[in-house]
Order: structure tokens, then sequence, then C-alpha cells
């Protein structure tokens, strides 16, 4: 959690087709509902420079894409989102939702692609310092089904098309995360009917709205 921030830091993780974009809609009209200040965001991306990184990251090529260079591509977006949008929401006293962040990284990145977890937690320090989020909203699914679901969406991007293996390494990652710290992550089951996902969410905001 960082000391600098006067709004909430709030991140929405998880794998693919558990219902993020879903589930996004439902906190900013919770937050709008109530009157609160927000700024919604994605990672990668959030800045024009951002959002060309992510394009880069996420279309398909001929040439494989070496792990550690991907790696870097992910925290150069980071560094130039915090410095634009994330930061000074935070200090404006505003709410920030981000669509992933750094555990994304360490799911995808470390679980995934198996890179070294100090080497990003390295970066992670260099790039973010102490800003940390206030509250990790973790919808949790079996890679199957996440896929199955994500099918239906349109033409998978770089990331979609890896095979169930790399997606279960995502899973296990994502939860060892949740699992080591659960004062700052709400791990929700979303196999769950989405009204009970959503009355979770719910619950979740209602206690980062009361430590304010």
């Amino acid at each position: 959690m960082s000391d600098l921030s006067k709004g909430k830091f709030i991140t929405l993780e998880g794998g693919e087709g558990v219902g993020k974009s879903t589930n996004l809609r439902f906190i900013t009209q919770w937050l709008e509902s109530r009157g609160i200040d927000y700024v919604q965001t994605r990672e990668p991306g959030g800045t024009p420079l951002a959002e060309q990184l992510r394009t880069l990251l996420l279309e398909k090529r001929d040439e494989a894409v070496d792990p550690t260079a991907e790696l870097l591509m992910v925290f150069a977006a980071r560094a130039q989102h915090l410095s634009e949008v994330i930061k000074p929401a935070l200090a404006s006293g505003k709410w920030v939702v981000c669509d992933r962040f750094t555990d994304a990284t360490y799911a995808y990145q470390g679980g995934g692609r198996g890179l070294d977890r100090a080497l990003i937690g390295q970066l992670e320090q260099t790039v973010q310092g102490a800003l940390r989020p206030d509250r990790v909203l973790l919808l949790d699914l079996d890679p199957e089904i996440g896929l199955q679901r994500a099918a239906t969406t349109g033409e998978a991007d770089r990331f979609e098309s890896e095979q169930s293996a790399f997606f279960s390494k995502v899973r296990a990652a994502y939860r060892e995360r949740a699992e080591a710290a659960p004062e700052r992550y709400a791990l929700i089951d979303a196999s769950q009917p989405l009204e009970e996902v959503q009355a979770h969410l719910a619950r979740e905001l209602e206690l980062i709205a009361g430590t304010q």
C-alpha cells in the first residue's frame, strides 16, 4: 500500500475468461452510485505510449518474443502509466480501478513464462517504489472453463493462443500470491453465478470505502 496516495488503488486480476470486463462495469457503476471520483484504466496500456506497447505485446508474430524482452516491455508500459495516470489520480484523491497490474506480471511472465520472480521484484521496486494496490480483486477460475469462455469473444491474441499448461501456471502463480498475503487480496470464485460474484465484489468495495 502506498503512503503517497490519497485515493484508493484497486486492481482487478485473473486469467482469461474470468469475467473482468463485466465486473469492471459493475465496480465503476458501484463507485458512480456512491459519488466516488475514479479513473478506470488497464495494463498494459492506459496512455498512448503504453497502448502502443500493449499492441506490440499482444499481436501475433512470426518472430519468437524473448521472455525477458516481453517483461521489459511490460514494465516500460507500466512506468509510463504510473507517471501519467495512476500517480496523479491517486494524489488528487481519486480511486484508480485498473484492469490488471503487477500481479499479472508475476502470474504471466513469472508463472507462465517461468521468469525469475526476483528479477520481477527488482523491476517492480525500480518502477513502482513503495506503490502497491490497496486491494487486489482476484477472479479465480479453472483455466479450461476460462478458455472456453474467452473463445467466444473473438480472435485470440498472442497470450490467449498459449496452451492450457501455460494458463494453469498463471492461475497457480496468482493463487500463490493471494494466499501469501490475504490482507491485500480478495480471492473470488468466478465459477459462481454472476450475482454471487458481484455480491462478493460489493462487500469488498464497502470494506475499501470504509477505510477512507
